[in-house]
């Protein structure tokens, strides 16, 4: 995920946690400070979250009464704490932004991505219809410019999109007469495999062996492949990229197995955890990961 949405984030996720405990304005520093360590020890550009939530902080009267005016209908007090939250991150960088680093539309999509991730069923479209209604008072400002960055064919052909290659596994260990998976945890609240950027030169297994490695510490040994899958993800400056992803089924030694330490450079990561096999399917998963899974724990078991 692109460093600016990941560290809107943080900002979005710190104004909740100062909201909900009616904090002072100067505690914000110290909550993005933390939740930025926590979550994102390798983000590049840790700054801007900062400074993102203690505009929002600082201007937090004058953010609410323009949602006031623009959703009469919905007391401030009657709006979700993330919804709130969202609208006056989204608010402050229509309003207030730099538009040449963030132009209004993109301060209103990434706003209703945000509603779409932390917030209800409805977020998405509450959000849209509030931050559309201000960028409307406002006189639509840059609705025909195009960010130099996006300067490219909005509808490049499949056949066309850059690839880039990534390996993953299922890692798994023995103890205690049991099974172990070893899984991720991303800051949208799911489990998943862990996975990384294949480097040139490197076959798929090397660079697999060497980014589980990384992202895990472990030593792994790839037994069994379990597939591919790809999707289409959007660079900010590369455009939309078509990501495919090798998976395998590999082995730690069990000699091995602890506590799961992350790679200090692994953004978008909060945890890793050893799951025994039975606890695997009351997880929160992704549903283009769970083929994966399924398959590797069908080969351990029938090993």
């Amino acid at each position: 995920m692109a460093n600016r949405h990941l560290s809107r984030s943080i900002a979005m996720q710190a104004l909740f946690e100062w909201d909900f405990n009616d904090l002072a304005d100067t505690a914000i520093s110290d909550i993005v400070k933390r939740i930025t360590e926590e979550m994102a020890p390798g983000l590049d550009n840790s700054q801007f979250a900062a400074e993102l939530a203690s505009g929002v902080a600082t201007k937090k009267d004058q953010l609410d009464s323009i949602i006031e005016k623009a959703a009469p209908e919905w007391p401030l007090d009657h709006i979700a704490a993330v919804d709130r939250n969202v609208l006056r991150v989204g608010l402050h960088e229509l309003i207030f932004g730099d538009k040449k680093e963030v132009p209004a539309r993109v301060a209103i999509n990434e706003a209703i991505e945000l509603a779409k991730t932390f917030g209800g069923e409805n977020s998405g479209r509450f959000v849209n219809g509030v931050l559309g209604a201000v960028y409307k008072e406002m006189g639509e400002p840059g609705k025909n410019d195009i960010p130099a960055k996006k300067k490219r064919p909005k509808d490049v052909p499949y056949e066309e999109m850059p690839i880039e290659k990534l390996g993953g596994a299922v890692v798994y260990c023995r103890h205690d007469g049991d099974i172990y998976l070893a899984l991720v945890h991303d800051i949208f609240g799911y489990w998943t495999l862990s996975k990384g950027h294949i480097e040139a030169g490197e076959s798929v297994e090397e660079g697999t062996k060497r980014e589980i490695k990384e992202e895990l510490s472990l030593d792994i040994a790839i037994e069994d492949p379990l597939g591919n899958n790809e999707y289409i993800a959007s660079d900010p400056e590369k455009g939309k990229i078509r990501k495919q992803v090798n998976y395998f089924l590999a082995r730690c030694d069990d000699s091995k197995y602890k506590t799961l330490k992350l790679g200090e450079e692994k953004g978008g990561l909060d945890d890793g955890q050893w799951y025994k096999l039975a606890d695997i399917a009351d997880l929160k998963m992704y549903d283009d990961i769970i083929p994966f899974v399924t398959k590797g724990i069908k080969i351990i078991i029938d090993k």
